[in-house]
């Protein structure tokens, strides 16, 4: 059996996350105290209490799923559960740096905060967003959104799987590219609850202020192979990982292709460690035969853990 951790991004954030891990487990509490403590404000209070509103804005979500993710992430390593590789979606990237120690978890923390108040900054509000088009191919949909650049800038940046793909970009361009991708077949095309067009060219911006953060923080050598969201290749060295986390802002996440990367390595066994189980469902879309199981608390441990014995 080859093990590969993958770590979810931004939208799998639910009030209530990581409570029951850190009552049951102190390697989760210290990950908790560590994420207030660096923050200085209660991050801990907000992914177990609320309110919903707040924990959606994208500069509370990317540090709060980042806590959660590396507070299961420390149980299962207690556990003796170590991956051959990692790779996380947009925001898991951190998270997948962190388990393969290029990363503090404090330096990761602030980070993520800094990077989504930068995300947020760069475009306006309601200016701009994403629109997940179900059905239709990624040749397909990058065609549609050229025909739609007439009305602004709109972009394929979410590559997750076979029939899905997310597309980024200011507010009419988007609507344009939605109506092509209708009269083109797609099945729907869905607007999706964020507040700007993340992984487009629009967020130059803020990749130019998170390479200024990054420059002042230490960085190792991955211990483990990790994937890029930009590409879809394994990142061994220090130096590329910063480049390439500046890059994944404005940056295609080419998820399916990092998945397939990791089969084709012969990767048998995925755990998605973090809030919720949407990686799971896209790998089950990208392929069936390998299995895929996630750690989000204290039941969903134990019922990896035994699964892991049977397949060891």
């Amino acid at each position: 059996m080859k093990l590969a951790f993958i770590f979810p991004g931004q939208g799998s954030q639910y009030v209530g996350m990581g409570r029951q891990m850190c009552e049951c487990f102190p390697a989760a509490r210290r990950v908790f105290e560590e994420a207030d403590a660096s923050l200085g404000f209660s991050l801990s209070r907000l992914c177990f209490d609320g309110p919903a509103e707040e924990l959606q804005h994208t500069v509370n979500a990317q540090p709060a799923i980042l806590t959660v993710s590396v507070a299961c992430l420390r149980v299962l390593q207690e556990r003796g559960v170590v991956p051959a590789v990692a790779a996380g979606h947009s925001l898991g990237e951190y998270s997948a740096l962190v388990a393969a120690g290029a990363l503090t978890f404090a330096d990761a923390v602030r980070i993520v905060r800094k990077r989504g108040q930068f995300m947020q900054e760069a475009v306006p509000l309601g200016t701009g967003g994403m629109t997940a088009i179900l059905g239709l191919d990624v040749p397909k949909v990058e065609e549609i959104c050229r025909q739609a650049s007439d009305a602004g800038i709109v972009e394929a940046v979410n590559l997750n799987c076979p029939g899905q793909v997310v597309i980024a970009g200011e507010t009419h361009a988007l609507e344009r590219a939605s109506m092509l991708a209708r009269e083109a077949g797609a099945r729907r095309c869905v607007p999706l609850a964020v507040s700007a067009p993340f992984h487009s060219s629009l967020m130059r911006p803020a990749g130019e202020k998170l390479a200024r953060e990054l420059e002042q923080v230490t960085m190792a050598d991955p211990q483990f192979p990790v994937v890029a969201n930009v590409t879809a290749d394994y990142v061994t060295s220090r130096e590329d990982v910063k480049r390439l986390l500046v890059e994944q802002v404005y940056s295609p996440v080419r998820w399916e292709e990092s998945m397939r990367r990791l089969i084709g390595d012969g990767i048998t066994t995925f755990i998605e460690v973090g809030p919720g189980t949407v990686l799971c469902g896209l790998l089950r879309k990208i392929n069936r035969q390998v299995d895929c199981w996630s750690v989000q608390d204290p039941d969903s441990l134990e019922k990896v853990l035994a699964c892991l014995k049977e397949v060891s």
